[in-house]
């Protein structure tokens, strides 16, 4: 499925999909990547080293940095999908270096936690690999 480019970068893995927006801002802690925020339907699981696939962030533009911080310590995903990257995203994707796509109908790619997942962010191709 083609989108548009955030972040530019090619990755490959395991995805982790929340239905839910991400606020990266007290929701994901940035020393293990685990999503802390509590309630959330990802809480308890780790992002590290898979394909992130959530439809928006929210909250404290203090999240761009944690996204940073995540990657600078080695617990950040792979790639991040998003049906709309906003600005707090955008800057932290961009910052770390993380590859980014959006534009994406999560509903049509029908992607499933688990899958394989191939991102081309520097076409904005997402591909399905399973």
């Amino acid at each position: 499925m083609k989108g548009r480019i955030i972040s530019p970068g090619v990755a490959e893995g395991e995805a982790i999909v929340s239905h839910e927006p991400i606020g990266f801002y007290g929701g994901v802690d940035v020393k293990t990547g685990k999503v802390i925020d509590c309630g959330h339907e990802l809480e308890g699981q780790t992002i590290t080293d898979k394909i992130l696939i959530f439809p928006c962030g929210k909250g404290s533009t203090v999240g761009s940095y944690v996204i940073y911080g995540l990657k600078k310590n080695g617990v950040a995903p792979l790639a991040i999908v998003n049906e709309e990257t906003e600005t707090i995203v955008a800057t932290g994707v961009i910052l770390a270096g993380i590859p980014c796509v959006d534009k994406i109908d999560l509903q049509k790619l029908d992607i499933r936690s688990g899958q394989r997942i191939k991102v081309d962010a520097d076409n904005g191709i997402v591909t399905r690999l399973d």
